[in-house]
């Protein structure tokens, strides 16, 4: 279902780990931004839309992972947008003949046979530095940046004071790292960074995964999360709610440990280089 946050602009919420999907009303249409989670799911949002007399013109991904990637047939064939590094990511994953394989390595098993796969991907890359979605609509704003993943952007949608965050800024996951980057600590901090920036024309925050919040939630999340990525970087325990002992998710404890090991291996790694 549904759920209006802000004019124009409407939130599904999936089952997958308060997974986000928005709508964005245009003149002749909506804009799909990351839309999941199952078939099932897709097909209902499709339904939505079509019983609300809304048909979607254009898509957008936020970044390149799985979630954010899908598509359902009933949305129909229309440009589907991402950055150009998203776009690229996509593309060298689709070359794979074992891609289906790969991509199965990381769904959650009591979803894995209802994630459709046909339509996976399949984005369009803007140029690079392209600094707003192509559409009939709503002004929104790409602000893209290096945290988290290749290509990730936050799109915000000026005239409803509405940032749409994609993997960043939760109130139930803490910042998850693209530990392949050169220089992950470095490149999430700068997003913050970017955050704080626009923070002032921010009403709405809606995370990919968690709750939608306001501009006293965005500006919590940010120092929150700006936090736990200092403690990472010192290899110390974050005091943080969705990592201690009354984490929404068991399983978050054990995502910070892996990442303070990596980043520690990586440290060493380059300590040993030097010498």
């Amino acid at each position: 279902m549904l759920r209006q946050v802000a004019e124009g602009v409407f939130v599904h919420e999936s089952e997958f780990l308060q997974s986000n999907s928005v709508v964005v009303q245009g003149a002749a249409g909506v804009l799909l931004i990351d839309p999941g989670i199952t078939s099932d799911e897709l097909a209902a949002l499709a339904n939505d839309l079509r019983e609300s007399g809304r048909s979607v013109v254009a898509g957008f991904s936020t970044h390149p992972d799985w979630d954010h990637v899908l598509w359902h047939r009933d949305f129909g064939d229309v440009p589907r947008y991402g950055t150009a590094r998203c776009a690229d990511s996509m593309s060298d994953l689709l070359t794979h003949a074992d891609w289906k394989a790969r991509i199965a390595e990381g769904l959650p098993p009591e979803h894995a046979d209802d994630i459709p796969m046909e339509l996976l991907g399949l984005i369009t890359g803007l140029p690079v530095g392209a600094e707003r979605v192509p559409w009939d609509g709503p002004g929104v704003r790409i602000i893209e940046h290096r945290a988290h993943a290749p290509g990730h952007a936050a799109l915000l949608v000026e005239e409803r004071g509405v940032l749409v965050a994609g993997d960043m800024l939760s109130d139930i996951l803490m910042p998850f790292l693209d530990l392949e980057a050169p220089d992950p600590i470095e490149d999430y901090l700068g997003a913050l960074e970017l955050f704080e920036s626009v923070a002032d024309d921010v009403e709405v925050v809606i995370p990919g995964h968690g709750s939608v919040g306001g501009t006293a939630e965005l500006r919590a999340r940010i120092a929150l999360d700006r936090a736990y990525v200092a403690a990472l970087h010192d290899g110390g325990v974050p005091d943080d709610p969705r990592v201690g002992p009354s984490a929404p998710l068991e399983w978050l404890a054990d995502v910070h440990g892996w990442q303070l090991q990596r980043l520690a291996s990586r440290a060493q790694r380059g300590s040993e280089s030097l010498e």
